[in-house]
């Protein structure tokens, strides 16, 4: 069957399911990204706070959470974590489904078309989900056994730059693929 060109965020399941199959996220990974779910969730507190901490340290990051005082705008922050924190519990549900893959092109859509404010920079979005990565494999590292935390880490990566590529299709101009 020839492949048949389509414009992505049109059919966003579809986007979804093929990148899947193209870096081999199955049914294994799914079940291993659930089967670590509680690990990562108890950490989703201190997750979400160390990326906005993170985010305030540097001026070109921290410029999005500040007040009109110049100092961070804490209830701002607090919602934007709330924001991070539902979407860690529904990515550790591993379904690709046809709403979480609209809610993933949502999410890069209000990041690349904010009403207010400067747009965030696609390199700020790839940023975080490189630190998210990299917590999530020192967890895995710290608290399971070598095999389950490289299985672990490579599922989570696969489902997370799954989840990438579909936020960043909110920053790229339509054209079909």
């Amino acid at each position: 069957m020839p492949y048949e060109p389509y414009l992505p965020a049109t059919d966003m399941p579809r986007f979804v399911r093929e990148l899947a199959e193209f870096v081999g996220f199955d049914e294994t990974e799914v079940a291993t990204v659930r089967r670590t779910a509680p690990l990562v969730l108890t950490r989703e507190a201190a997750l979400t706070a160390a990326l906005y901490e993170h985010f305030l340290k540097f001026p070109a990051s921290a410029r999005f959470f500040l007040g009109e005082d110049g100092e961070p705008d804490r209830a701002r922050v607090e919602r934007r974590r709330h924001s991070l924190g539902r979407w860690l519990r529904e990515t550790a549900e591993a379904a690709l489904t046809h709403e979480h893959a609209y809610y993933l092109l949502t999410i890069g859509l209000s990041h690349s078309h904010r009403p207010q404010g400067p747009v965030v920079p696609a390199h700020f979005m790839v940023g975080a989900m490189s630190l998210t990565q990299t917590a999530l494999v020192d967890a895995f590292a710290t608290e399971l056994a070598p095999a389950e935390a490289l299985a672990a880490s490579r599922a989570w990566n696969k489902l997370l730059l799954i989840h990438l590529a579909a936020l960043l299709l909110g920053y790229l101009p339509a054209r079909p693929s």
